[in-house]
C-alpha cells in the first residue's frame, strides 16, 4: 500500500491495556509450550497494530513538525509509550519464567530471552513519570532544532538546508554560513544546556531508583547491549586512539591544523555533488539496485511503488534521516532531508542498507529475529555504502572518483569522532553533577585527543566546546553513537573483502542480513566472515589493510 493511503487511527489505551492483560493472563495459565506459542502469535498481531499506529504518527509528525494534529499525536505517544513498555516488560517476565521456556526458546531463540532479561533490568513501573518527562525533553530538543530559522544571504533556512552553504567551494561563503549556524546555536545554547541538564539529572534519577550508581549501566541496558559491556567498549576506544586517530588525521592533506570551516570540504573546487534532481537521484538508485542483485531490485522497486521515501528537505521538517518499519504493511520507510550535497546519495545507500535488511525479513513470522541491536543494524547500512561504489558514476558523473576519495576519508574520520561522542557521554553520566560549562570543557578536551587537527579559530560557540549540542543522538539516544563506530569497523572489513572478491563479500553480507537477531552480534559477525572489533589487534590489522587496499597506499 502507498504510504499516503495508509490509514491512521490513534490507539485506544483502554483497549490496549485490556488486550495486554488478556495476553499476559492467558499465557500464565497456558498448559503447554505449544499453547503459549499460539498466544504469542496473537501477541505479534496485536503489537503490530499498536506499532503501526505509533510509527505512522511519528513519521507524519517528523514530515511536518508544525502539523498540529500529529504534534498532538506525538505528545500522546510520549505519554503512553512508557505505559506500553510496562506491559511489554510484564509479558516478557511471563515468558522468561515460563515452565515451557525450553520449548519457547526453540521457537523464538535464545537471544530473545537475554533481551527480556535486559529489559527487566531497565524498567520499573515507578519510573514511568520520569520516562514521560524524558520523552518530553527529547521532543523539546528535536523541535527546537527542527524549527531553527537562520537568516542567510537574504533568505531564511533551517539547519539541514544550511549544509550546502557550509560545504560550498567558496571559502568566504562557507565562513559566513558557519558563522550563521554558530550564531543560531549561541542564541539557543542556554536553552539546550537547560534541556540537557534536566535530561542528565532525569536519567540519573531513573538509574538510582532502579538501584544503579549512575545512568551508564542503565543506558547500556536501554541500548540492549546483550553481548558486550563498558569495559569492552573502553578497550575498543583505546585501540581507536592508538591506531585510528593517527590514520584518520593522516588522510586530511597533511596539515597540522584544519579550520573547522574546511573540515567537511575535501577539494578546492568543492565537494562532489550529485547530478540531477531528487527524482533523478532516486531513478539512479533504482538502476543501481536493479543491477546489484535480484533481491535489491525487488526491494527498491517496492519502495518506489509504495511512496516509501520522504527525502525532500523542507523548512518545518525534522532534521536528520532514518529508516523505520511499518509492521502491518510490511514496509520499510526512509525519511531524509535532501539538500543538494553528497549526503543525498548517502541516503540512497546508507538508509537503503537498513531498509533492505528490513525488507528481507518482512515475511519472517518470528518477529524477534528482526529485533536487531543497533551495532548490527548499522553494519547493514554502512556496508551498503561500500557495495554501491561501482555505481557512483550514476550519481556523480565525472566526479565519481572524487566522491569515492571523499567517502573513504570521511569514513576514516568518523570513527574517532564517534568514539569521542561516546566517551563524552560516559564522562557526563559518571559525573552528573557537572555544570553546563564543565560539560563543554570536557568536550573541548576530548577534541584535542580525538581530533587534534581541528582548529575552531576561537569561534564563540564551536570554539568553546559547544559542537556536541548539534548531535541529536546525545539527546534522544544516549550511548547509541558507539554502535556506528563498531559497525564502521565491520563495514571497512567488508570493503577490504569486496576489493579481493566482490561476490564473496556480497554473499557474506546477505548472510549477515538474514541472520539478523538469530544470534548475538559477536557471533553473527564471525559467521559472516568478520573479525570482532573488540579483539586486541583487530584495529591495527584493519588500518593496515584498509590503508593499503582502499587508499592504495
Amino acid at each position: 500500500m502507498k504510504f499516503s493511503e495508509m490509514p491512521y487511527k490513534r490507539i485506544d489505551m483502554e483497549e490496549v491495556e485490556k488486550e495486554y492483560k488478556s495476553i499476559i493472563e492467558r499465557t500464565k495459565n497456558a498448559k503447554s509450550g505449544e499453547e503459549q506459542f499460539e498466544i504469542h502469535r496473537e501477541y505479534y498481531k496485536f503489537t503490530a497494530d499498536v506499532q503501526t499506529s505509533m510509527e505512522l504518527a511519528m513519521i507524519r509528525h517528523d514530515i511536518d513538525t508544525t502539523d498540529e494534529f500529529y504534534e498532538k499525536e506525538s505528545d500522546f505517544y510520549d505519554e503512553v509509550g512508557p505505559i506500553i513498555s510496562q506491559y511489554e516488560n510484564e509479558y516478557g517476565k511471563v515468558l522468561y519464567d515460563s515452565p515451557y521456556r525450553d520449548y519457547l526458546e526453540s521457537k523464538i531463540g535464545k537471544v530473545t530471552f537475554k533481551n527480556i532479561e535486559i529489559a527487566n533490568k531497565a524498567f520499573d513501573e515507578k519510573i514511568i513519570p520520569l520516562m514521560q518527562e524524558e520523552n518530553a525533553l527529547s521532543s523539546r530538543y528535536s523541535k527546537l532544532i527542527a524549527t531553527a530559522k537562520i537568516p542567510f544571504e537574504g533568505e531564511v533556512y533551517n539547519l539541514s538546508l544550511m549544509r550546502k552553504f557550509q560545504t560550498s567551494p567558496d571559502r568566504e561563503l562557507r565562513r559566513k554560513a558557519w558563522k550563521a549556524v554558530s550564531d543560531y546555536f549561541l542564541s539557543v545554547t542556554d536553552e539546550i544546556d537547560e534541556i540537557y541538564d534536566k535530561m542528565v539529572k532525569n536519567r540519573t534519577e531513573q538509574a538510582r531508583q532502579l538501584g544503579y550508581e549512575n545512568y551508564v549501566e542503565l543506558g547500556y541496558y536501554r541500548m540492549n547491549r546483550n553481548c558486550y559491556d563498558k569495559e569492552m567498549v573502553e578497550n575498543f576506544r583505546k585501540q581507536v586512539k592508538e591506531y585510528f586517530v593517527p590514520f584518520a588525521n593522516k588522510q586530511r592533506i597533511g596539515v597540522e591544523k584544519l579550520s573547522y570551516i574546511d573540515t567537511d570540504v575535501y577539494f578546492t573546487n568543492g565537494n562532489p555533488a550529485p547530478v540531477g534532481t531528487p527524482e533523478e537521484i532516486l531513478a539512479a538508485g533504482q538502476k543501481m539496485y536493479s543491477e546489484l542483485s535480484p533481491q535489491t531490485k525487488e526491494f527498491f522497486d517496492f519502495m518506489m511503488e509504495n511512496e516509501l521515501f520522504d527525502v525532500l528537505g523542507r523548512k518545518t521538517k525534522r532534521q536528520g534521516g532514518y529508516m523505520t518499519y511499518i509492521p502491518n504493511f510490511k514496509s520499510p520507510f526512509i525519511f531524509a532531508n535532501f539538500n543538494g550535497t553528497s549526503g543525498d546519495v548517502d541516503v540512497i545507500t546508507h538508509e537503503c542498507g537498513h531498509a533492505f535488511q528490513g525488507y528481507l525479513l518482512r515475511d519472517e513470522e518470528i518477529r524477534e529475529f528482526a529485533d536487531i541491536t543497533m551495532e548490527t543494524a548499522e553494519i547493514h547500512s554502512m556496508s551498503m555504502e561500500y557495495f554501491a561504489y561501482n555505481w557512483m558514476e550514476l550519481f556523480f558523473g565525472d566526479r565519481k572518483d572524487d566522491y569515492l576519495k571523499m567517502h573513504l576519508e570521511d569514513s576514516a574520520a568518523f570513527v574517532p569522532y564517534g568514539c569521542m561522542v561516546d566517551e563524552f557521554q560516559h564522562i557526563v553520566y559518571e559525573k552528573p553533577e557537572m555544570t553546563p560549562a564543565e560539560r563543554k570543557a570536557v568536550w573541548a578536551g576530548l577534541e584535542k585527543v580525538y581530533r587534534p587537527h581541528m582548529d575552531y579559530e576561537e569561534d564563540p560557540f564551536f570554539g568553546q566546546g559547544g559542537f556536541w549540542q548539534k548531535q541529536p543522538h546525545i539527546f534522544g539516544s544516549p550511548f547509541y553513537y558507539i554502535d556506528y563506530c563498531l559497525a564502521s569497523v565491520c563495514a571497512m572489513q567488508f570493503k577490504v573483502m569486496m576489493d579481493e572478491d566482490f561476490e564473496k563479500a556480497w554473499k557474506n553480507y546477505y548472510k549477515l542480513c538474514n541472520l539478523s537477531a538469530r544470534d548475538f552480534f559477536t557471533n553473527v559477525i564471525v559467521e559472516a566472515g568478520l573479525n570482532s572489533p573488540f579483539e586486541d589487534g583487530c584495529m591495527e590489522k584493519l588500518v593496515d589493510k584498509f590503508e593499503k587496499k582502499a587508499f592504495n597506499r
